[in-house]
């Protein structure tokens, strides 16, 4: 709660101490509340302890805390403005921290083009290995750490796909390889969905310790989580394909405009 209670007060305060017209669109700062309340309901709410007792809630958290609420935060391109809220004398300290060799190369390294997707699904299919999800679901501390992995990870790999910034402003990857890592990082979030939705025989029998919360059968309880896996992360990517596609064909274009009129006003690019 006081990271969510964080990051909303420093949207908001930073947000007005910037000159109006160089304020978040209504867009990005609905896309930045949005993401922050869904990640809130995630971890927060009785979501959280619905998602204890039951398959496709937990799959259903996940789904958030990996995809939907880090996508709609990145969308927002919120940290120039997070940052621009912080006390002057906090800002060196982060401006420090930032650059701390360790840091720095830590970040690096995750952003790789290579390792951000590896990362991403890695994690899926790491959580939802049996007697990792098993162990995880009945110790407090790794059920924690597994939530807030899949939060972080999501953040660092939504971030690199939707950047708005070129390569030349500072992004991490082009946009050309932004798309191919979306689309190479689908297919395996499908496989584990369909497998875990096409599966006859229930694999993750922990749920009937722990009690369901409701009375559905357990086949069908792991096959709804089946299709939150399979289908709402499939339809995340060709959003986020979309999305990199219309910023690489604006990038385009205003490299074109720049090379023919070299003195001409360069405008932003969009953030949505």
């Amino acid at each position: 709660m006081a990271t969510c209670c964080t990051a909303l007060l420093l949207f908001f305060i930073g947000g007005r101490a910037i000159p109006l017209r160089s304020r978040p669109s209504i867009w990005r700062q609905l896309s930045f509340y949005c993401g922050l309340v869904l990640v809130y309901a995630a971890l927060q709410t009785r979501l959280d302890f619905a998602a204890q007792h039951m398959f496709w809630v937990h799959r259903l958290q996940h789904l958030i805390l990996h995809h939907l609420g880090p996508f709609l935060i990145c969308l927002a391109a919120p940290w120039p403005t997070m940052a621009n809220g912080l006390p002057w004398r906090c800002r060196p300290v982060l401006k420090q921290a930032r650059e701390w060799p360790p840091i720095r190369t830590a970040y690096r390294l995750l952003q790789q083009p290579i390792v951000a997707p590896v990362i991403f699904v890695g994690l899926i299919y790491f959580w939802l290995w049996p007697p990792i999800h098993f162990r995880a679901m009945l110790n407090a501390r790794e059920y924690l750490g597994m939530n807030w992995s899949m939060l972080i990870d999501g953040m660092l790999f939504w971030w690199l796909i939707l950047d708005p910034r070129s390569v030349e402003e500072g992004a991490r990857c082009r946009f050309g390889f932004r798309i191919a890592i979306v689309l190479l990082a689908a297919p395996p979030q499908i496989l584990i969905g369909a497998y875990l939705f096409l599966h006859l025989h229930v694999i993750y029998d922990v749920y009937a310790i722990c009690g369901r919360l409701w009375a559905v059968d357990p086949i069908v309880d792991q096959q709804i989580g089946g299709l939150i896996t399979w289908i709402p992360t499939s339809m995340m990517s060709i959003v986020a394909t979309l999305i990199v596609w219309r910023r690489w064909m604006y990038e385009d274009d205003r490299t074109r405009k720049r090379a023919a009129d070299p003195g001409g006003a360069v405008i932003a690019a969009p953030t949505a």
